[in-house]
């Protein structure tokens, strides 16, 4: 009798040890999935708008965690297609940025790009502090940007050359400026500065008297730099993108990002 008992006890602990084993095995295993580090790579504008404020937001709500590597939209491409990256962010229609890409390196697999949108956010189209225009339709901001109109007085400001300044290689507010009021072309007009982050854009607006400069809105409320507002915005569409569909640790990371923009921006 006392045999059985205790066969039955030791039968009961085994039991429980097993099921404790499993438990732990499988915590080992979730947590071994919540330490996979994803790399995001791209643009500026993207994180500023989502990710340095929300970055915790998102992974708590998609399960996972990831490396943010802000650069260009153009370079979080590069890395993505290079293997550097398990999402590109981008701040500019993916097509645009493809062809920027493509006149370096024309042999890269761009088809296997896919692109999930998450948000929008309007370009500000920034001027020095002196300045007072404050308005402008986007034909005329065209005619800025083809050089056919080249001095500030045919907008009712001072008697200067107008010097437009953007964000070179890539960047996702140039891309989305000659999308929306160029077709696509590139900037023409003579009178153009090109800097390498958006933060020297800013810089450059705040010191040249002469300057518009399409930027990132965040900066440039940052700063509070007189804007020229227009009818219609020139909008960013702020994307994640990934090499082929996405397996489910990227789908569950744009869809968080997509849920948090949504309820944040």
């Amino acid at each position: 009798m006392e045999d059985g008992i205790f066969a039955a006890i030791s039968g009961t602990v085994c039991c429980r040890i097993v099921t404790a084993i499993i438990s732990l095995a499988v915590l080992a295993g979730l947590a071994d999935a919540r330490a996979e580090m994803l790399v995001v790579q791209g643009s500026t504008t993207f994180n500023r708008r989502l990710m340095e404020p929300h970055q915790y937001a998102v992974e708590e709500a998609a399960g996972h965690d990831f490396t943010v590597i802000p650069n260009k939209s153009a370079v979080g491409l590069l890395a993505l297609l290079e293997g550097q990256a398990d999402l590109a962010m981008i701040s500019a229609p993916l097509k645009g940025e493809i062809e920027v890409l493509r006149k370096q390196r024309p042999t890269l697999p761009y088809d296997r790009l896919r692109a999930f949108e998450i948000s929008r956010t309007r370009v500000a189209v920034a001027v020095h502090r002196s300045n007072p225009v404050r308005a402008a339709s986007p034909d005329t901001l065209r005619r800025v940007l083809t050089g056919e109109i080249a001095n500030w007085q045919a907008l009712g400001g001072p008697d200067l050359p107008i010097r437009i300044v953007l964000v070179g290689g890539g960047g996702g507010v140039a891309v989305t400026v000659e999308a929306q009021l160029l077709n696509g072309e590139s900037v023409p007009a003579a009178n153009v500065i090109y800097v390498k982050t958006p933060v020297q854009l800013v810089q450059i607006v705040e010191q040249e008297r002469a300057a518009i400069g399409f930027g990132q809105l965040a900066l440039v409320k940052q700063q509070s730099l007189p804007e020229v507002a227009t009818d219609k915005p020139i909008e960013q569409t702020l994307s994640l993108v990934t090499l082929d569909e996405p397996r489910p640790a990227l789908r569950a990371v744009i869809e968080a990002a997509k849920r948090i923009a949504e309820k944040t921006m």
